[in-house]
């Protein structure tokens, strides 16, 4: 047998895109098709964002212009602008950047001078321009190759950088952006940076209050209080409590919104339920304190370390180097703010003290049920009845393959074995559940623990005391395309949306899109998730293709199965919008009937009749 060769031929140096091409995940994190938040086309346009927002800190150039039509980027500051003779090697050379020097960029979003270089590498196109005092330079890159470099011209156009660019279809195929992630971003960069317009494809967005416009626009309902906004040297805070469950919170880094959290969190978590229990006097559970908080933490760090280039957990266990710490800086702040505002406001002392003592109340009267629920579900785990779950959590798998893990929550037998047979078993997990879920709307999280599917969907996930705990950072709700399979899933996204709405905030929910149609010849096979799609697919194949329309998971064949949950997996991420309140959609949809929903299903019914209308003229063509 052969022995492999290791010698001088087998070590090669990447110049700064190949490596960056080789290796995205370095730079971006996942790639996805868009359909997650965090996936990488949306970086690619945060890292663009992240230099105009810095300009804006600085004090230069108050308004940022975005546009995204068919795939197409571009984003224009009104800053200084890159020095012209620098314009390429701000764009194409690793650790080449500005914010070296924390004279210029004291408390920037990125400090490490790869940004612009990684979306350059990862773009079919880009296009950079730099404007000062009547002067413009401009190049243009194809997969980070130099492909174009204009002289300097005399422009009277205003100063700043102009970036445009389209992700590259070799990197991140079948990709889309989502409206309402974009939406999200841009509102947060305008809550952290008071002043800052930016015009996202003639929509504006801006901020006149800051965290507290934040928590208004987001908050489910009303609050139980007026909010607290609190402001300081390098920090602003902003909560009150909902009347949801769990804890939510928004926490951001020099304008960074660190999804993941980080010291600066943790700090807070820490130091409000101690600030607020040293007031009353009172030795509260801190878990009894922060039930359905609702918070909002943004500080100014200066060379913060993060976890990750894509920079959403703070690592920094200091406010700077060699400075206070994370936690006493912020302790600090919130014993002398907070318990100022706390006696100067009695009758949200008031307010807030009755809210501690229900949690208090509601956490004791639950303890007995669930222990017995624990033990239930541990039996049920130990049988395997409803879980099949995946490698990462029954060995000890690298912790990089944990942010694919995925928990297929299906119904029926065949359904969730077509899916046990298809999966990844490294990352994928099934959830078979036994008939239609309870309607939870309305009822209280004893229901959780008493109902043994929600009690061992619970257990599955892990999300029992804590959501940092969550198992599978991908929830995708699997079932058929019919009247039974879109009711299971409305009583499904009811019961996350009623008791842990921060699976669906924090953007973990997803359901799955399955074809409805496969349209082949002897030659090909198309999947087509559409009507339209089929229409297409009857056009390319020409006459009489076979047609077949799956009306049921546990129809298509695990070898099918593959097609769909693998690589090219059809995620619709379950969003909330800016406007959406979860109790008035939870009470429009699954509460008592309403003439207002009666009215939409009567005028909707045209729908259905489509559809069976499709499904004759299917009937006839094949």
């Amino acid at each position: 047998m052969a022995e492999n060769q290791y010698t001088e031929e087998n070590i090669r140096s990447l110049d700064w895109k190949e490596h960056i091409r080789l290796r995205p995940g370095m730079y971006i994190g996942k790639l996805g098709d868009g359909s997650s938040v965090d996936d990488g086309i949306y970086i690619l346009v945060k890292e663009t964002v992240d230099n105009c927002i810095d300009e804006f800190v600085m004090g230069n150039g108050k308004k940022v212009d975005v546009k995204i039509k068919d795939g197409l980027v571009s984003v224009r500051d009104y800053g200084r602008g890159i020095p012209l003779g620098k314009v390429i090697e701000c764009v194409s050379q690793i650790n080449t950047g500005g914010k070296y020097d924390s004279k210029a960029f004291k408390k920037s979003v990125g400090l490490n001078g790869v940004g612009t270089k990684a979306v350059n590498a990862l773009s079919s196109y880009f296009m950079v321009y730099s404007v000062r005092d009547g002067k413009k330079k401009q190049a243009s890159f194809e997969r980070g190759e130099l492909v174009e470099d204009l002289k300097e011209t005399t422009t009277d156009e205003r100063n700043g950088t102009y970036v445009e660019f389209r992700p590259d279809e070799q990197v991140f195929k079948k990709h889309s952006f989502k409206t309402a992630y974009l939406e999200k971003m841009f509102w947060n960069y305008c809550y952290l940076n008071r002043g800052l317009t930016i015009n996202y494809n003639g929509q504006k967005f801006k901020s006149e209050n800051g965290l507290k416009d934040l928590l208004e626009d987001n908050m489910d309902g009303d609050p139980l209080y007026p909010i607290i906004h609190l402001e300081g040297d390098d920090i602003e805070v902003a909560f009150t409590h909902g009347k949801t469950y769990g804890e939510d919170y928004y926490s951001f880094v020099n304008g960074q919104h660190t999804t993941q959290g980080g010291t600066h969190q943790s700090a807070f978590r820490e130091s409000v339920a101690k600030v607020i229990k040293d007031f009353y006097g009172k030795n509260y559970e801190s878990s009894d304190v922060r039930q359905s908080i609702v918070a909002a933490i943004s500080v100014k760090v200066i060379e913060p370390v993060f976890e990750s280039q894509t920079k959403t957990k703070l690592g920094s266990l200091e406010i700077e180097p060699g400075g206070k710490s994370m936690r006493a800086f912020i302790n600090d702040f919130l014993k002398e703010k907070l318990d100022n505002f706390l006696h100067r406001n009695p009758d949200i002392v008031e307010i807030l003290e009755k809210k501690i003592r229900q949690s208090e109340k509601e956490r004791k009267e639950l303890s007995g049920i669930r222990k017995i629920a624990r033990e239930r579900a541990k039996k049920a785990n130990l049988h395997n009845k409803k879980l099949r779950d995946c490698r990462v959590h029954l060995t000890d798998l690298k912790h990089d393959l944990r942010e694919k893990t995925t928990l297929f929550i299906t119904e029926g037998d065949s359904a969730s074995g077509s899916i046990t047979k298809s999966r990844d078993v490294n990352t994928q997990a099934v959830f078979s559940l036994r008939g239609k879920p309870l309607n939870s709307y309305g009822l209280t999280k004893k229901v959780v623990y008493e109902n043994e599917e929600f009690n061992l969907i619970q257990a599955a996930l892990d999300i029992e005391d804590d959501m940092d705990n969550l198992r599978y950072n991908n929830i995708v709700i699997a079932t058929d395309a019919d009247v039974d399979g879109m009711h299971i899933r409305m009583l499904l996204l009811t019961f996350f949306l009623q008791f842990f709405p921060d699976l669906v905030k924090r953007n973990h929910v997803y359901v799955l899109q399955t074809p409805l149609f496969r349209v082949r010849n002897k030659k090909e096979t198309i999947y087509c998730y559409s009507e339209e799609e089929r229409v297409k697919a009857m056009e390319k194949l020409g006459r009489n293709p076979e047609i077949t329309r799956f009306k049921g998971l546990g129809e298509i064949s695990p070898d099918e199965f593959k097609n769909f949950i693998g690589e090219d997996i059809r995620l619709e991420p379950v969003v909330l919008s800016k406007e959406s309140s979860i109790d008035e959609i939870l009470s429009y949809y699954m509460g008592k009937n309403t003439q207002e929903r009666q009215d939409f299903i009567i005028n909707n019914l045209r729908v259905e009749v489509d559809v069976e209308e499709t499904d004759d003229e299917l009937e006839k063509a094949s």
